[in-house]
């Protein structure tokens, strides 16, 4: 958003998608660590609840960098949420649960927020600027946050995805890949600042995103 706007200007629909933007740092990214902390919590660790991360509140979950990145690109990330995996009764499964747990929340909120992006549509059609700007915020809030759940599915440490992709790993083969997940970390950085990445997560975004418009959108489908 914030480099469209120094290309383009500013716009109405612009102005909601940067609103979106901030709400996503501040509400449903702390969601999605929360998440993590919750899984972790039930599975039976409670390293991160100990340590102040089983919270809503922003400022224990955003990271400087990653927050940037949300602004910039729409793909980010938060501080990492610890988990101490020996204090899970059976440690791969119970880690790919905890790590799941964050994505699965960020496609949840995408749902509600299209539900919710609906009302003003299908309701009142001609409901003027506010249902416009109420759609464009709840929409690019949808879109975000798909963005993050396909973004941290991808099979690399540390995102999320690798912690799902490593319950099937033999141990050799995974204690070998979190020798290099600092390395993996670097080039994954490089890869989202020079917009390598950009052309695949937005297509698979895309993909995801449209699924779930298509699931939110059936309980308006007698306004159409």
């Amino acid at each position: 958003m914030l480099l469209n706007l120094i290309r383009n200007g500013l716009s109405f629909e612009m102005v909601a998608g940067m609103a979106a933007s901030v709400f996503v740092l501040l509400c449903t990214l702390p969601a999605h660590e929360f998440a993590h902390a919750w899984a972790s919590h039930k599975l039976g660790d409670d390293t991160a609840r100990l340590g102040g991360r089983m919270t809503l509140n922003p400022f224990a979950h955003l990271d400087p960098v990653g927050s940037i990145l949300i602004l910039l690109v729409g793909f980010g990330y938060a501080k990492p949420v610890p988990v101490n995996i020996r204090n899970f009764k059976n440690p791969k499964r119970d880690m790919a649960l905890t790590a799941l747990a964050g994505p699965v929340s960020n496609l949840i909120m995408a749902f509600l927020f299209l539900l919710i992006s609906g009302i003003p549509r299908y309701m009142f059609p001609n409901g003027g600027a506010f249902a416009v700007m109420f759609n464009y915020f709840f929409y690019y809030a949808a879109l975000i946050n798909v963005s993050l759940a396909v973004f941290n599915l991808l099979p690399v440490p540390p995102l999320d995805g690798s912690r799902i992709f490593t319950a099937v790993l033999p141990d050799k083969f995974y204690y070998r890949l979190m020798q290099y997940e600092r390395y993996i970390a670097i080039a994954l950085f490089i890869l989202l600042i020079t917009g390598t990445l950009s052309g695949p997560l937005m297509f698979l975004s895309r993909l995801v995103f449209k699924a779930i418009y298509g699931l939110a959108s059936l309980p308006f489908a007698p306004f159409k």
